[in-house]
Order: structure tokens, then sequence, then C-alpha cells
């Protein structure tokens, strides 16, 4: 997964092996993804869903129309 972030997001990324049944995708330490607890029979969240949360969790919020126009 690491390897697919880096790729396909151009991003640094650490790996760090967690408990067993662990499964995080933090991003500036806030956690975008949380394998729960499926993990532990092997259930991990596709890579698709790992790369979209954090493509999202990096792109720049939009202004929001309260600020727009002041």
């Amino acid at each position: 997964m690491a390897a697919r972030l880096r790729r396909e997001l151009g991003i640094e990324v650490d790996s760090i092996r967690g408990q067993y049944g662990e499964y995080k995708v933090l991003v500036d330490g806030n956690t975008v993804i949380d394998g729960g607890p499926t993990v532990v029979f092997g259930l991990h969240p596709s890579a698709r869903t790992v790369v979209e949360k954090v493509r999202a969790r990096l792109a720049p919020e939009a202004p929001s129309s309260s600020t727009m126009g002041a």
C-alpha cells in the first residue's frame, strides 16, 4: 500500500508495523482509514479506497461561502 501511495500520489510514506489486527492510515497524524475488527479476518480496505481517502485528505479545502466575497 505504501508503494502505491508513493506511486499514485507522489507523497512520502512511512510504514509502521502495528499490533496484530491493526490497520490504520494516517495523514498528518489524523486517521483517514481504520480497518477495524474485520482486519483480524484478513479483510482490509481496498487499495482504491485507501488512495481515494488519502487523496481527499490531502486536497486543499475549497473556500466556504462565508469567506467568499469578503
